[in-house]
């Protein structure tokens, strides 16, 4: 019997007992996402930064010199990923990387001047963006929205060491 190249229909498997996929927390979040950052992305394409790179910038600017460690948690990147970034912002002039002079093993890294004058340029757009969003969702709503996922994240995170988790 010939086999035929088309493939064979076969009725649906019932889905695992689970949430419907509209109710994704998950889900949500990468939308709501995707919809500010749609919002955002024009302003860093014209000053030719990524979403990334300016996670990094900014981080550096309101924080100070992180080791490369702390830079990725703070920034929710991977330490692969940030070590692909943070050469061809260094190769811009928009931040340098020195020795801790405790230990010379490792780097902080810092913003520059010229670092500084990017963020410093591309502020006015981005504040215009938080008054859109603002004016469209409401500063209240907003506020209450940034409070609740850091709720969120807090209560979500692993115990300090030491304490357990529950039922220990």
């Amino acid at each position: 019997m010939p086999r035929s190249n088309a493939m064979r229909v076969t009725a649906p498997r019932p889905a695992p007992s689970m949430r419907p996929f509209a109710d994704s927390l998950p889900m949500a979040l990468l939308k709501a996402r995707e919809a500010v950052m749609r919002r955002f992305r024009p302003g860093l394409r014209a000053h030719a930064v990524t979403e990334q790179q300016w996670r990094v910038l900014r981080a550096l600017a309101g924080l100070g010199p992180l080791e490369i460690t702390e830079l990725a948690s703070r920034t929710c990147l991977l330490p692969p990923s940030l070590s692909r970034i943070l050469p061809a912002l260094e190769s811009r002039g928009l931040l340098v990387r020195r020795g801790v002079a405790a230990d010379m093993r490792r780097t902080a890294i810092s913003i520059t001047a010229a670092g500084l004058e990017l963020i410093a340029a591309h502020a006015p757009h981005s504040e215009r963006i938080y008054r859109a969003i603002e004016e469209r969702f409401g500063v209240e709503r907003l506020r209450q929205l940034s409070r609740l996922l850091g709720e969120l994240e807090a209560a979500l995170l692993p115990p300090p060491a030491g304490r357990g988790g529950p039922g220990r």
